[in-house]
């Protein structure tokens, strides 16, 4: 585990300090490090929960600290933080552990004269003792749970404080892992026995078809049933959009930025294989991950296009159904990327959005189906969005969303919100129009 922790105090540093993505600066630590999955599924826990609760810890930290937060040097920062969340979250670690290995930890990373500083904080947190601390942070349902003020007001305003509540709440703690079967190569009930006998608990999810959610499943992409090409990994909100934009068999679909691709290859799947998804990208980079995704996948009716879905410089055919899943401020995947709530979202993604929106609806046919998703809760960037684009196009009207039956509940007819804590899915937004 020494090995392990110096692993994660790199990953936070890239991420807190040179303001690096989280998933990505983590799975290239794992890949580089080749962990075992003990090791593994320890350096996720600590990585992750230290970057999900950074408020609590430092409010705790700047409790039994004589130096002020902002004087403590970034990298014994990340070290007290560390041992502050396995002193206060992490159970199966003994308390002299997580206190012995942090000071070990500032020693080898250049820190060694902060040593004894560490020691000394993390000891006067240790005999404050675990149930006392964690008392006084329940206290606070916001910092409690590293929820920033501005993101609390968002949410009360949007949706009021019970759902606000529960938002914050759901802000930690791991996302759950669902996957797509690839019903072009197997049935569910197939998939289900062969994962089980790679030691994989999957279990289908009650009214989405073809949803399974996934436990015990370690490194998926080297499970034998993905690299057959079998299930993809996605959420059930993007599985949720697909399933609302209903392609049938023979239809053209394009999906304005698609990448990495996982809505274009449910949507293939869903046409069994017929017609056509036309996937675009503006970057050639993540162009390559939707074409590696369908080659293992086997769905021969999805293209890959390079083109800017806000700046389109490709003419494409009109299309039966176009979805536009924009770039957003990404608030409903905050515990995916806990990094997220630390950047107040960008006032200009609204146009961009609408511009996105506006330029893909001139690729629907007459009596075709438009989509607009994001992975945010912010009604600015949703609601208001869709309610300017109604308002404005008039060869568009509102068309009632096919929903699965457990997110019925979600507001219904022309638009819907998913919610972690209300529907065990990543946040999301949905809304559908018909050209008239």
């Amino acid at each position: 585990m020494k090995n392990t922790r110096k692993i994660v105090l790199d990953a936070l540093v890239k991420v807190d300090v040179k303001k690096g993505y989280s998933n990505i600066v983590f799975d290239n630590a794992l890949e580089k490090a080749g962990l075992d999955s003990r090791d593994a599924s320890f350096a996720a826990a600590l990585f992750y929960g230290v970057l999900e609760r950074k408020q609590p810890l430092d409010k705790v930290i700047a409790r039994f600290s004589k130096v002020p937060l902002k004087k403590i040097s970034p990298v014994v920062l990340e070290i007290l933080r560390m041992g502050v969340y396995q002193l206060l979250f992490m159970d199966k670690v003994p308390s002299f552990a997580a206190v012995n290995e942090c000071v070990t930890l500032a020693k080898s990373s250049g820190q060694g004269a902060a040593a004894g500083f560490v020691n000394a904080v993390l000891r006067a947190v240790q005999r404050e003792g675990r149930e006392k601390l964690l008392g006084i942070l329940e206290d606070d349902v916001y910092g409690g749970y590293s929820a920033p003020r501005w993101l609390v007001d968002l949410w009360t305003k949007a949706y009021g404080e019970e759902k606000a509540k529960g938002l914050i709440k759901a802000l930690v703690g791991p996302a759950p892992l669902t996957a797509r079967v690839n019903t072009t190569k197997i049935t569910l009930e197939k998939l289900v026995e062969k994962l089980a006998a790679e030691g994989v608990d999957a279990e289908p999810v009650e009214g989405l078809i073809d949803a399974v959610r996934l436990r015990n499943a370690g490194a998926v992409e080297k499970l034998k049933a993905f690299s057959e090409g079998l299930f993809h990994i996605q959420d059930l909100s993007s599985q949720i959009c697909a399933f609302c934009v209903g392609p049938k068999p023979g239809e053209r679909v394009i999906d304005v930025c698609a990448a990495p691709g996982g809505k274009a290859f449910t949507m293939a799947e869903m046409m069994e294989g017929k017609g056509e998804v036309v996937a675009c990208d503006v970057r050639e980079s993540r162009l390559s991950l939707i074409e590696k995704g369908a080659a293992r996948l086997g769905l021969n009716n999805v293209k890959a296009v390079l083109r800017d879905a806000a700046e389109p410089q490709v003419n494409l055919e009109h299309a039966d159904a176009v979805l536009c899943d924009v770039p957003c401020s990404g608030l409903g995947i905050i515990r995916r990327k806990p990094e997220i709530k630390e950047r107040e979202p960008n006032p200009e993604l609204p146009e961009l959005q609408y511009k996105i929106l506006s330029l893909s609806a001139e690729l629907v046919k007459e009596g075709g189906r438009l989509f607009y998703s994001t992975c945010t809760l912010n009604p600015k960037e949703n609601s208001r969005v869709v309610e300017r684009f109604l308002n404005e196009r008039v060869d568009f009207e509102p068309l009632i969303l096919s929903l699965p039956p457990f997110v019925k509940e979600s507001g219904g007819g022309f638009e819907i919100t998913l919610m972690p804590h209300i529907h065990g899915t990543d946040g999301f937004y949905i809304a559908g129009f018909k050209k008239r």
